[in-house]
């Protein structure tokens, strides 16, 4: 689906903004968007606060294109990039835990280790991946990446009383992408 996502949602608008801003911009918006999910979820505008995560995933696929259109892609952006993108799922958790700490805090936990297995999976086995891509530095897929993430998300912000079973299949789907992406690897 990320090609066709690409071609329709993101690839106009960066023919459209073009030289006007620069990808760093676009990955501060990103993180800020990203973590006003939390103050909205917790004084009860869900609505708004999914409008946010998701505005956060936009510019976040938006920060990357307009880089590589611009030909500034930059080792300082790609950090920046996934340290955003690691801040906004933190937020997102922990937005989830303060609105009811006691059903939600072994979830969040358990979500979070999840994201800190996968992460190191990602990171290390691009280290040790030759890139042969148009990004900055080899870009592993996994099952459950951030659009996936956002799915469930959104899911456990509209239908809190299924908080606990979501957050423990994401957790289980995150935990097997790490491991798919060590098997691959290992290959």
């Amino acid at each position: 689906m990320r090609q066709y996502y690409q071609k329709s949602c993101v690839d106009p608008l960066i023919r459209l903004i073009g030289n006007t801003l620069s990808p760093i911009t676009l990955t501060v918006f990103a993180s800020i968007f990203g973590v006003l999910f939390v103050p909205f979820l917790l004084t009860g505008h869900s609505l708004l606060a999914v409008f946010c995560l998701l505005l956060s995933g936009y510019l976040d696929s938006l920060d990357g294109s307009l880089a590589r259109y611009q030909n500034n892609s930059t080792p300082f952006g790609a950090v920046l990039d996934i340290m955003v993108d690691r801040l906004v799922e933190f937020s997102v958790i922990l937005g989830f835990y303060l609105l009811d700490p006691v059903q939600h805090g072994l979830a969040a936990i358990v979500m979070l280790g999840s994201i800190l297995l996968c992460i190191t999976s990602f990171l290390v086995a691009g280290i040790f991946t030759p890139n042969n891509s148009s990004k900055s530095f080899h870009y592993s897929p996994g099952l459950i990446e951030r659009a996936e993430a956002f799915v469930f998300f959104v899911a456990m912000t509209f239908i809190p009383a299924y908080f606990t079973i979501l957050a423990f299949l994401f957790a289980a789907l995150v935990t097997l992408t790490a491991l798919i992406r060590l098997f691959q690897f290992e290959r």
